[in-house]
C-alpha cells in the first residue's frame, strides 16, 4: 500500500540525509512570503531568492505580447521553445536543456496547483493554462524545486490568475486584429468587511479568445479550400474566500475554472519546397483535423495560523479534462507515415494524395482521452531561533491520484484524383489505443530555511512513493483485443541545498546544489520496465541591483547531468512509437539578464526601461543514445551529438519609451538554428536510410514585436501591438510532421477600462 512506508524507503532517506548539506532544495522566497498560491511573490522577493528564478508581474506582462506564453517567456534567461502552432497553445517548454516535448520535464502550475492533465500518468501538457488571462508568471529552475513534484528536474513555472480585487471594480479589455483575431477579457469583484469583522472576496471572470488562424489549407479540383484554421477558446473562472476574524487568521479559498478549446489545429506540415514557396499554406489532407478539449478545475484551500509562529495550509483541489484531436496520422493501410509522404515527389505519390491531386486513403486518428486528477496537500511552516539563527521549517505532504484513459479509434477516407472523399469508414471504436493508467502518489518534503547575519542556507529533501496501475483491455469498450495490465510502485529521494550570502546590501551570490527526477508513466514502467530519469544540477549566481537607478544585473553559471532521460516517441507522430529512456545528457551553460533604466537614472522626462537576457547553453549527450525507436527525436544520436531544439545561445532584448500617458515596447529576440533530431543530420534522412521530413534543421530567425499603449484617462487605456513586425519567415520547428512556420506580421488593437 502507498501509505505503508517500505524498508527499502527507510533506507534510501537515511542513505540521503548525509547528502541534504550538499544537495539543493530549495530557494524559496524570503520570509515574509507565506501565500501557498504564489512561489516567489513580486520582483523584489526574486532579487533576494537564495537560487535561481524569475518573476513576471502584469506591467512585464503588458509590455510583452502576452497572447503568447512563448513571447513571455523569451524573457527568462535559461528557457528555450520549440514553437508549434504559432499562436502559443500548445508550448513546448524547455528549461537548462531537458527536452522540450509538450513541456512534460517541466512542472506547470496554476496559482501552486499542477495544471497537465495528468502529471503523474501521462506528463505532456495538452493543456496549459493560457497566459492572456494571467495577472503573472514565475519561474523556478535549478536548485528551487524541493517544494514542487513530481518532475524535479526541468523547473517549475506557475501561472498567477487574475486576484481578487481589494475594492470592488470592474475591468474590461478588449481587442481586435489580423485574421479576424477577437479577444475578450472582463471580470468583476471585490472585498468587503462584513459586521462581524470577517472579510469576504470575490470575483467572477470571462475569457475569450478567437482567431480564424494565419493558414489557408489549399483547395483541390473538388475541394474548394479553408481560410478557418485557427480557434476559439473560452474560459470562466470563479473565486471566492473568506476570512475570520481572530489571531488565527482562518481563511478559506475557493475556485472554479473552466476551459472549451475547439481548434482547427493539425500534425501535418509541408515539404520544404512548398514551405518555401509559402509556409502558411496547409495541404487539403488535413481539412479534417480538429482539436478539440474541455478542461473542468476546482480547488479549496484552508490557512490558518495557530500560533504567531505556526502556520498551516491545506489544499485540495480535482480536475476532469477531456480532449479528442482527430488528426490526419497516414496514408493507407498499413499505411506511410507522413513524414515519409512528404518527401515522395513520385507522380501520385504521398505528397500528391497530401494536395488531393491523386487517389489514396487518408487514415484520420481520433486521439480520445480523459484525464483526471484530485489530491490534497498539507503545509506546515514553523518560524523559531537558535542563537541567532532565524529558522523557517517547513514540512509538506501530498496526496496525489490520477489517471489517463484512452479510448481512441482510426477513421479512413478515400479519395479519388480530384480530392473528393467517395469512402468513409469509421472504423472501430477503441481499437487504436484503448488503454488505463493511474497512478497514487504520496509526496513528502521537508526544508529549512536558515538566516544567520547575511548568510542563509536551505538544506531540503522530497520523498515520493508511487503506486501504479496500467491496463490495456479493449473489450472494455467492445473494442476487441487481448487484454494485459499490471500493477508496480517507484520510491524516489531527492533533495539538495542552497547557501547564499549578502555582501552588501546591493550585491548578493549563491550556489546550490540538487538532485532531482522525473517519472516513467506507468505503462512505460510496467511494460517497459523504464527507470526514472535523474538529475544531478548545480549553479552558481550572483545578482547587483541598484533600485534607484533601475539597474539590476544577474549572472548564473549552471550544470545538470541528465541520466536516463525519458522520451517518448515522436510527440505521438505516427507509427507504434515507444517512451525510453535515452542515457545520458550534459547540460552547461550561462544565464545573463540585465535591466537599467537611463532615462529614471539621470531624473529625465522620458523614462527608457531596457531590459536584456542572453542564454548560452551547451546540452550534448554523453555516449550514443540508448533508445532504437525510429519515431523518437534522439533516434541516432551519437556521443556528442547536441540535444534536438536546445539552442547555442539566444537573446532577447526589450527597449522602452515612456513619457506621460504613452509608452512604446520593442521586444526583438533571436534564435539560431538547432538540429530537430540527435542524429544532428542536415539531410532529411533516419540512419536507416528512411526517408523523414522531421530531421533537419530550423531555421535561425530575429523576430520584432511592438507594443503600444496611451492612457485615455486614469482608468482606461488604448493599446495596440504587433507581433513579427518585420514579416519573418522561417521553420520554427520540423516535428510533429515537417516543417512548421512561426506566426507572420499580426496587427490587434484594443481598449481596457476599469470601473
Amino acid at each position: 500500500m502507498i501509505l505503508s512506508l517500505k524498508c527499502k524507503s527507510v533506507r534510501m532517506l537515511l542513505a540521503g540525509l548525509p547528502l541534504v548539506a550538499a544537495w539543493p532544495g530549495g530557494g524559496q522566497p524570503a520570509m515574509e512570503q507565506l501565500d501557498e498560491a504564489v512561489l516567489i511573490g513580486s520582483r523584489t522577493l526574486q532579487r533576494e531568492l537564495p537560487a535561481s528564478g524569475v518573476y513576471l508581474g502584469g506591467d512585464d506582462l503588458q509590455r510583452s505580447l502576452s497572447l503568447d506564453i512563448n513571447r513571455v517567456l523569451r524573457l527568462v534567461p535559461g528557457v528555450s521553445l520549440r514553437e508549434e502552432d504559432g499562436m502559443g497553445l500548445l508550448p513546448n517548454i524547455s528549461i537548462r536543456g531537458v527536452t522540450t516535448e509538450r513541456s512534460k520535464s517541466v512542472l506547470l502550475m496554476e496559482d501552486g496547483i499542477p495544471s497537465a492533465p495528468a502529471p503523474y500518468s501521462a506528463p505532456s501538457a495538452y493543456y496549459s493554462p493560457d497566459i492572456a488571462r494571467m495577472s503573472g508568471l514565475e519561474v523556478l529552475k535549478g536548485s528551487s524545486q524541493i517544494r514542487y513534484g513530481p518532475s524535479t528536474t526541468g523547473g517549475v513555472i506557475n501561472h498567477l490568475s487574475t486576484p481578487v480585487p481589494d475594492a470592488m471594480s470592474t475591468r474590461v479589455k478588449l481587442s481586435y486584429g489580423s485574421n479576424r483575431e477577437i479577444v475578450g477579457h472582463v471580470h468583476h469583484g471585490g472585498t468587503r468587511e462584513l459586521e462581524s469583522g470577517a472579510r469576504l472576496g470575490y470575483l467572477v471572470e470571462g475569457h475569450v479568445h478567437r482567431t480564424g488562424g494565419f493558414k489557408r489549407i489549399e483547395s483541390t479540383r473538388a475541394y474548394t479550400g479553408d481560410s478557418e484554421t485557427g480557434f476559439i477558446r473560452s474560459e470562466p473562472m470563479v473565486k471566492l474566500f473568506w476570512e475570520l476574524p481572530g489571531e488565527k487568521e482562518h481563511r478559506f479559498d475557493v475556485k472554479y475554472g473552466h476551459t472549451d478549446l475547439d481548434a482547427d489545429e493539425t500534425y501535418l506540415g509541408l515539404s520544404q519546397e512548398d514551405f518555401d514557396l509559402d509556409p502558411h499554406r496547409r495541404y487539403a489532407a488535413s481539412r479534417l483535423d480538429n482539436l478539440g478539449t474541455a478542461n473542468h478545475r476546482a480547488s479549496i484551500r484552508h490557512s490558518m495560523r495557530p500560533t504567531g509562529r505556526i502556520r498551516l495550509a491545506t489544499t485540495g483541489y480535482l480536475q476532469h479534462f477531456a480532449r479528442n484531436w482527430a488528426k490526419l496520422h497516414q496514408l493507407g493501410d498499413p499505411g506511410l507515415s507522413l513524414a515519409e509522404a512528404l518527401l515522395d515527389t513520385t507522380p501520385g505519390g504521398g505528397l500528391d494524395v497530401l494536395k488531393g491531386l491523386a487517389p489514396g486513403t487518408l487514415r484520420v486518428r481520433n486521439n480520445n482521452r480523459e484525464y483526471r486528477i484530485h489530491g490534497v496537500r498539507t503545509v506546515a511552516t514553523l518560524d523559531f531561533e537558535t542563537g541567532r539563527a532565524r529558522h523557517r521549517w517547513e514540512t509538506g505532504l501530498r496526496y496525489h491520484f490520477d489517471e489517463v484513459d484512452r479510448f481512441q479509434w482510426n477513421e479512413d477516407y478515400r479519395q479519388d484524383e480530384n480530392g473528393a472523399f467517395v469512402e468513409h469508414d469509421i472504423g472501430t471504436m477503441g481499437a487504436a489505443g484503448d488503454r488505463l493508467q493511474q497512478s497514487r502518489a504520496l509526496a513528502f518534503h521537508t526544508r529549512d530555511e536558515i538566516r544567520l547575519a547575511r548568510w542563509t542556507f536551505v538544506p531540503g529533501v522530497r520523498m515520493e512513493w508511487v503506486d501504479q496501475r496500467y491496463e490495456q483491455d479493449m473489450r472494455r469498450h467492445d473494442g476487441g483485443g487481448s487484454p494485459a495490465s499490471g500493477d508496480g510502485n517507484l520510491d524516489i529521494l531527492a533533495g539538495g541545498a542552497s547557501l547564499a550570502c549578502r555582501i552588501t546590501d546591493r550585491w548578493n551570490t549563491f550556489l546550490g546544489v540538487h538532485r532531482g527526477f522525473a517519472l516513467p508513466g506507468p505503462r512505460s514502467s510496467i511494460r517497459s520496465g523504464l527507470e526514472e530519469e535523474t538529475s544531478l544540477a548545480f549553479e552558481l549566481g550572483s545578482r547587483h541591483s541598484l533600485s534607484e537607478h533601475g539597474l539590476h544585473a544577474e549572472a548564473i553559471l549552471f550544470h545538470t547531468r541528465f541520466d536516463n532521460l525519458i522520451v517518448g516517441g515522436n510527440l505521438g507522430g505516427g507509427g507504434s512509437p515507444e517512451t525510453e529512456n535515452v542515457g545520458r545528457i550534459d547540460s552547461t551553460g550561462l544565464e545573463l539578464a540585465l535591466e537599467y533604466d537611463p532615462g529614471r537614472a539621470r531624473d529625465w522626462a522620458v523614462r527608457t526601461p531596457a531590459r536584456l537576457v542572453l542564454t548560452l547553453t551547451d546540452a550534448s549527450l554523453v555516449g550514443d543514445a540508448t533508445n532504437t525507436d525510429p519515431e523518437s527525436l534522439f533516434e541516432g544520436g551519437k556521443d556528442g551529438s547536441e540535444v534536438p531544439y536546445i539552442p547555442d545561445y539566444t537573446l532577447s532584448v526589450r527597449l522602452g519609451l515612456e513619457y506621460g500617458r504613452t509608452s512604446t515596447h520593442i521586444l526583438m529576440s533571436h534564435v539560431p538554428a538547432t538540429f530537430t533530431s540527435a542524429s544532428n543530420s542536415t539531410e532529411p534522412i533516419r540512419v536507416d536510410g528512411t526517408p523523414d521530413a522531421r530531421i533537419g534543421k530550423t531555421d535561425s530567425h530575429f523576430v520584432t514585436d511592438l507594443i503600444l499603449r496611451h492612457r485615455l484617462r486614469d482608468r482606461t487605456v488604448l493599446f495596440g501591438g504587433v507581433r513579427n513586425l518585420f514579416d519573418r519567415e522561417y521553420v520554427a520547428s520540423r516535428h510533429p510532421h515537417g516543417p512548421r512556420p512561426g506566426a507572420p506580421r499580426l496587427f490587434h488593437a484594443g481598449l481596457e477600462t476599469t470601473f
